[in-house]
């Protein structure tokens, strides 16, 4: 395995209280890994913490949603020929010592995408009763609309080889805000073969959930709007998919943001 052509996508929107355990996860077990921190228009120190624990990032001038800021680090692997995407959210939730086996998953079991599940045996998360019905219901939706076992449609928690995310770099009705079980279907709808690992997610320490409240409901209607017009648009998402996922990418890297050599905040 080539460390060098893996790059860390780390999407990050208002995590001044996370980015620093999230940032101390990736250098205690990937620290020889590229990562790009893409700050999705957060108007706190996200920013400011991340370009001075001398962290390449990547910033959006206003708030355009998450799904976008996953889709630019899609962008930007593709523009420095990577190989391989490991995204992973910068609210903390996501332990980075999975990261390597998400990583060996691709290569081992020849699959395109590899998933952090909670709910395989092996797995856990501590979530509200509530939560958790809404991500098997969508989980469920997923499965049955694919007729492929999916145990966590909401992972957000996987690694991409680089046909898979060239394909979402290019793909112009990538969601712009939650990309979870209207992405997955798309993938198979495509013809990427995907495969979940268990891993052990953990709640956010710090801060506000993308999907509280009234949100919640929000999501729920978009998501399953999202998923009828995917499950309509299935054959030309199969028709475009050998185009879209064409590999065109150059092997030099580009350093988004100076950097000083200044350690870990603790």
């Amino acid at each position: 395995m080539d460390k060098s052509k893996i790059l860390i996508i780390v999407p990050s929107y208002r995590e001044e209280e996370n980015i620093v355990r999230v940032l101390q996860g990736l250098e205690k077990y990937v620290p020889d890994i590229d990562v790009l921190i893409i700050i999705d228009g957060s108007k706190d120190l996200t920013e400011e913490i991340v370009a001075f624990n001398d962290y390449n990032s990547l910033v959006h001038p206003f708030n355009l949603g998450y799904g976008v800021a996953v889709q630019t680090g899609y962008k930007y692997a593709v523009k420095n020929g990577y190989d391989i995407v490991v995204q992973i959210d910068g609210d903390g939730q996501h332990d980075p010592k999975y990261i390597i086996p998400l990583v060996n998953t691709l290569s081992n079991n020849d699959v395109d995408v590899a998933i952090g599940s909670r709910f395989l045996e092996g797995g856990s998360y501590d979530v509200p009763i509530a939560r958790k019905i809404g991500i098997k219901f969508f989980s469920k939706i997923a499965s049955l609309i694919t007729r492929q076992k999916i145990s966590d449609s909401t992972s957000g928690f996987q690694a991409l080889n680089r046909k898979a995310f060239n394909y979402f770099s290019k793909v112009d009705n990538f969601p712009y805000d939650y990309p979870d079980a209207d992405t997955i279907i798309t993938l198979i709808f495509a013809g990427f073969r995907i495969k979940e690992i268990p891993v052990i997610m953990y709640d956010r320490l710090n801060g506000k959930s993308m999907t509280t409240g009234l949100k919640t409901l929000i999501y729920v209607i978009k998501m399953l709007i999202s998923i009828l017009i995917t499950v309509l648009r299935k054959k030309k998402i199969y028709e475009d998919s050998e185009e879209l996922s064409n590999l065109v990418y150059t092997d030099k890297k580009i350093r988004p943001v100076a950097t000083t050599n200044v350690k870990l905040l603790h």
